[in-house]
């Protein structure tokens, strides 16, 4: 692509500087101890013997391997038997071992946890909804004499309800693996909020839950708060925690952003690599709910996404390297399940990462390169710390905003790899 080389080559990139974003920085101290304590304490009925099952979804989790054992822990000490389930839909490619790798990928394993992890992608019909829709459930997870359910409870990318990340999700999409998840997201992005809950609500009938665990995170990817709910304390009580961690919700201080540069995509990160409302790129029909964005750029290909790469469809730029990497078969897989086949789209593809960059300055829709709004950050995960050049500053939320040092141009070695966040 030698013309279109040629075409970014002389692109103007501006300086840039790092900025400190103000966000809630709520910690748990200690949480491992916190969450043993809370178990303890909620008389969660489990018999000697019994074996319990435990949801390992496919995010990065803060604390996920420390929080993943203390709830291992606490099965044995009520003399259980736990085990952990994959708990992630279609991902890892829809197959077992995919989905023990992803696992594996973010820590958690028997070693490391103290638990078996039981892969299947076979599944049971355990009703159907009051459309009429089946509801399946892990196998594996239906034989147990118990569940508990383990998730983050945060916004999700493509449902707007009281009910998006968390518990309900976990039942009505994770735990319901492949076969299960089709079905949940077979009437569309648009009705997922309501078909989550419809399938959630079978899961809690019939399912024997015996706990659930959620989670909230602050600005700063750090733990706020754990939750232990009772079985029939979930559905009301996660919309409550919904909100609080809605609050915290990191975010870019810009309202409008002409040129976006991400150097982390992946689905460890979001379930479409990036979240959607932090770059102004939703995946439903709903309004725009983050910033206005006029050019987007990835760099990277997250390890644990496994080539997954979808929500890639969101861009407008990325590098070759990354496009190499992409499985397209999990991609493809991915976003059809998930009935939102335009995410799997391949974006305008450039020789390096150094082009994606001014790619996204040239098409910014700004004559100047200088007057460009231009945003780096590590993921949308990762906001605490980003990039910004002069015209982003000045338009950023001043009293959210903290310069730090001086502006300087934006580095990249030999091979058009971009030096930042490294």
């Amino acid at each position: 692509m030698s013309k279109l080389n040629d075409m970014l080559a002389g692109i103007k990139i501006p300086q840039v500087v790092k900025v400190r974003q103000k966000f809630d920085s709520t910690v748990l101290e200690n949480y491992p101890e916190v969450l043993m304590q809370r178990l303890r304490a909620k008389d969660i009925h489990i018999e000697p013997g019994q074996r319990i099952a435990i949801t390992g979804g496919s995010r990065g989790l803060v604390g996920y391997q420390q929080l993943m054992k203390t709830i291992v822990d606490f099965v044995k000490e009520k003399g259980g038997e736990p085990f952990i389930v994959p708990a992630m839909g279609s991902h890892g490619g829809a197959t077992a071992e995919g989905q023990r790798n992803i696992l594996a990928h973010l820590g958690i394993t028997e070693e490391t946890t103290g638990a078996p992890v039981v892969s299947s992608m076979e599944t049971v019909q355990i009703g159907e909804t009051e459309l009429g829709l089946p509801v399946y459930i892990d196998k594996n997870a239906w034989e147990a004499d118990g569940i508990i359910l383990f998730n983050r409870v945060k916004t999700h990318t493509s449902i707007r309800g009281p009910h998006q990340s968390g518990l309900i999700k976990m039942m009505a999409i994770g735990l319901a693996k492949h076969r299960g998840a089709e079905f949940t997201h077979r009437l569309g992005v648009d009705n997922l909020p309501k078909n989550i809950v419809r399938v959630g609500k079978v899961g809690l009938e019939k399912l024997k839950i015996v706990a659930g665990v959620a989670t909230i995170e602050n600005g700063y990817n750090g733990l706020a708060d754990v939750y232990v709910l009772k079985k029939d304390e979930i559905l009301d009580r996660e919309p409550e925690i919904l909100k609080r961690a809605t609050a915290m919700v990191p975010v870019i201080m810009l309202d409008e952003i002409d040129a976006l540069v991400v150097t982390e995509f992946g689905k460890d990160i979001s379930g479409n690599g990036v979240d959607p409302a932090v770059v102004g790129r939703p995946t439903n029909n709903l309004p725009n709910p983050g910033p206005t964005v006029h050019a987007f750029g990835v760099l990277r290909l997250t390890e644990a996404s496994e080539g997954n790469a979808s929500g890639i469809g969101l861009c407008d730029f990325i590098p070759q390297k990354l496009r190499d990497e992409i499985d397209i078969e999990a991609t493809y897989v991915n976003c059809t399940t998930g009935c939102n086949v335009k995410l799997a789209r391949i974006p305008i593809t450039v020789d390096t990462e150094e082009l994606v960059v001014r790619g996204c300055v040239r098409t910014s829709g700004k004559a100047d390169p200088d007057d460009a709004k231009l945003v780096i950050v590590r993921s949308t995960k990762y906001l605490d710390e980003v990039y910004m050049s002069r015209a982003a500053v000045a338009a950023a939320r001043q009293d959210s905003i903290e310069v730090i040092g001086d502006y300087f141009d934006v580095e990249f070695d030999e091979n058009g790899r971009m030096k930042l966040f490294e």
